[in-house]
C-alpha cells in the first residue's frame, strides 16, 4: 500500500482533480488517500477563536473536518471509495478500488493520539501508513515543489514517522510525474 496524504489546500486547484485522477487511475487497490483539513479545518480554528473551546475539542473537529475534505474528494472523482476502518480499507483494496480514508473512526478511538494543532492531518498520515504497513508514505502539499520549508510539516511530524518502516516522500502540487515514479516498482512486479 502506498499512503498518499493529499493537502487541503489543494481544494480549488487544477492540479487536485489530476491527482486523484492520477491515483484512480493507478491504483488497482494499492493506495489510501489521507485528506487534508483545508477549508474545513480552518473553520475549526475560527470557531475556536471565538468560542474559546480547548484544543481536544479543537482536535476531534479538525479530525472530522478531514472527514468532510474525504467526502469531497470522492465526490469530485467517482471512481474513489471511501473507508472508515483497517477492514474497510482491506476490503476496498481487495475490491481494487482507489481508497479515500475517513480518518476519524481510528483516530478518536485512539487515546495515544494528543489532541491538539501539533497533530495534523500530516502526523496522521505517518500514523496510518504505520498501522498498515505502507510501502511508502507521499505527502502531496500546495507548493510548486515538494522542498521543505519551514513549517511546511506539523511540530508532532518527526515523533509520528520515527519507527516508520517505509520512505517518506513530501510532492508539490504540479510533481505527478514524480509520483508516477514511485508507482513504478508496483508496476513492474505486476508484469
Amino acid at each position: 500500500m502506498i499512503v498518499v496524504k493529499l493537502g487541503g489546500s489543494l481544494l480549488g486547484s487544477k492540479e487536485l482533480a489530476l491527482w486523484l485522477a492520477a491515483i484512480a487511475q493507478s491504483s488497482d487497490g494499492r493506495i489510501v488517500i489521507v485528506p487534508g483539513g483545508g477549508v474545513f479545518a480552518d473553520a475549526v480554528r475560527q470557531a475556536q477563536q471565538i468560542a474559546g473551546f480547548d484544543d481536544a475539542a479543537a482536535h476531534q473537529l479538525a479530525v472530522l473536518a478531514m472527514d468532510q475534505y474525504a467526502r469531497v474528494l470522492v465526490a469530485l472523482n467517482p471512481a474513489l471509495v471511501a473507508a472508515s476502518t483497517e477492514l474497510e480499507i482491506a476490503e476496498r483494496s481487495w475490491q481494487h478500488r482507489a481508497i479515500v480514508w475517513l480518518p476519524s473512526v481510528m483516530v478518536l478511538a485512539d487515546e495515544n493520539i494528543a489532541r491538539n494543532w501539533e497533530v495534523t492531518s500530516d502526523s496522521l498520515a505517518a500514523w496510518l501508513a504505520k498501522r498498515i504497513k505502507a510501502r511508502h508514505l507521499v505527502l502531496v502539499k500546495a507548493t510548486e515543489d515538494g522542498r521543505l520549508q519551514q513549517g511546511l510539516l506539523d511540530a508532532a511530524f518527526a515523533d509520528f514517522t520515527a519507527g516508520l518502516s517505509c520512505p517518506v516522500t513530501v510532492l508539490g502540487k504540479t510533481e505527478i510525474d514524480k509520483f508516477s515514479a514511485i508507482l513504478k516498482p508496483d508496476r513492474e512486479r505486476v508484469k
